[in-house]
């Protein structure tokens, strides 16, 4: 019987990229609202463009934090410190246009209930040690790199912004082989093109893809306009939210729509994408399916989910009403409790903003834990 063969593609983007620069200002006002007021709540939109940084959303808090000091921080840390990188921490302006939460709203959420209605998503597989799809692995890999190799002056000309994309080639549901990567790394303007894609082959692309996927077809495409010396802010403007298919699973399985920066725990767009993860990453950790998606969806000022759905794509070794009678017993799915088990109410959410919220070991993303796989295991029996 023939094996069958298809390409699938992520792409990541590196922390000064415009989008992500937001994604970060959004994410540490939250954190330092939280710092000092666990119960604040927090819905931060940024925008920012050339020379410029805008905040708008809504905030409720007892307690008083300087934002734009944090936007200025949060951009020198990236390595915004001069104009012509696309914007500079010291000299950009920053506007702020915030108000309180809406009365509505709080009724629902006082109550312990959901802050919005929506469905969210999470997905966990066997392909990868971090119960990742490769694709969004390997692109989160290089991205992460460029900022490595930028940061430590080992690529000296390379500025903030950046991208990553990268095909495997899947045989039978199983990754075989990296394809192609493509790379758009912002630089200095007195280097040459031709310098510049021999030593990110080099020491960003070679450095990251795992031998056993690279192979004599590998196509490595770098800054194939011939020049990426206009970048950040002052090239794109960057939004709050816009990269929600690179920060959960690269295009791999579904998204409910809603994005997670600036946001706190009790938008079930975050909380709920949260515990899907850890549900569908315990599931598969447990041997009970090699791939998972898990689907919760809510109403607005309710505690209980509307629905549960669990899709494991043909790969279960239980019936699918026993995964879900599982679930149902082993997770507490109201927002109350989805935020004490992951412990959400503390500032950990900036390291969030870049490299994507799952498949990741840092101790702050307790969603990531398999803490349950065990017992789940047992309880399935096998």
């Amino acid at each position: 019987m023939r094996k069958e063969k298809y390409l699938f593609t992520s792409e990541s983007v590196t922390e000064g990229h415009p989008d992500k620069i937001a994604d970060q200002i959004s994410d540490a006002i939250l954190d330092a609202v939280l710092e000092k007021d666990s119960r604040g709540r927090v819905a931060c939109e940024t925008l920012v463009t050339t020379g410029l940084v805008f905040i708008t959303g809504e905030i409720t808090t007892s307690c008083y934090i300087d934002i734009p000091r944090i936007a200025r921080q949060t951009l020198k840390e990236i390595g915004y410190t001069q104009a012509s990188f696309g914007i500079d921490y010291k000299s950009c302006s920053v506007i702020t246009s915030i108000s309180e939460q809406s009365p509505d709203i709080a009724l629902g959420v006082d109550k312990d209930g959901a802050g919005d209605q929506g469905m969210m998503f999470g997905y966990a597989t066997t392909e990868t040690p971090e119960f990742m799809p490769l694709p969004i692995v390997l692109a989160h890999r290089l991205t992460r790199r460029l900022a490595e190799v930028r940061k430590k002056k080992i690529l000296s000309y390379l500025r903030p912004d950046g991208k990553s994309q990268v095909t495997v080639e899947y045989e039978d549901m199983k990754p075989r082989k990296v394809k192609a990567v493509v790379i758009s790394a912002q630089h200095s303007p007195e280097v040459e093109v031709e310098d510049i894609e021999d030593e990110i082959i080099e020491k960003v692309i070679m450095h990251c893809i795992p031998p056993e996927y690279r192979n004599e077809e590998i196509s490595c495409y770098v800054n194939q306009t011939g020049s990426f010396k206009i970048g950040g802010p002052q090239a794109d403007t960057g939004l709050t939210g816009r990269k929600i298919i690179m920060d959960t699973y690269g295009g791999v399985g579904s998204h409910g729509g809603g994005c997670f920066s600036g946001k706190d725990p009790s938008k079930v767009d975050r909380s709920g994408s949260y515990m899907a993860r850890y549900i569908a990453k315990n599931l598969v950790a447990s041997g009970i399916v090699e791939r998972c998606e898990v689907q919760l969806a809510y109403v607005i000022g309710r505690s209980e989910p509307v629905s549960l759905m669990i899709d494991s794509f043909g790969t279960k070794k239980i019936p699918g009403q026993e995964m879900k009678k599982l679930v149902e017993d082993n997770f507490d799915l109201s927002p109350r409790g989805m935020i004490k088990t992951l412990d959400l109410l503390r500032p950990i959410y900036k390291k969030t903003a870049c490299y994507g919220h799952f498949g990741r070991n840092e101790k702050e993303f307790t969603w990531e834990r398999t803490d349950l796989a065990a017992s789940l295991r047992k309880q399935a029996g096998l």
